[in-house]
């Protein structure tokens, strides 16, 4: 089982940094999702910017979430320079 969500904090760019249960720092885009239904709300940054860690994953109100293995397996490492928050993410 992958780690769970522990704290997240939503950047800009639809774009969130996360905590893992184990420690790891890691970083997730979020833009590729927002062509779905279900996450079209989170184009609204007020909202996006409402994103909290809820039961190990990432959570907006409204009942929106991410799975919580998708989050581990579809973020980054945490870039070690500040500059480096900005790149685009490769996603797997």
């Amino acid at each position: 089982m992958n780690p769970r969500v522990k704290s997240v904090t939503a950047l800009p760019l639809h774009r969130l940094s996360i905590v893992f249960t184990d420690g790891q720092r890691r970083h997730m885009d979020v833009s590729p999702y927002l062509v779905y239904p279900v996450f079209h709300p989170l184009r609204d940054p007020d909202l996006f910017r409402r994103a909290a860690a809820d039961h190990g994953t990432v959570a907006w109100p409204g009942g929106i979430d991410l799975d919580p293995d998708t989050v581990f397996l579809e973020s980054a490492p945490e870039p070690t320079d500040p500059r480096e928050s900005q790149a685009p993410l490769a996603h797997g």
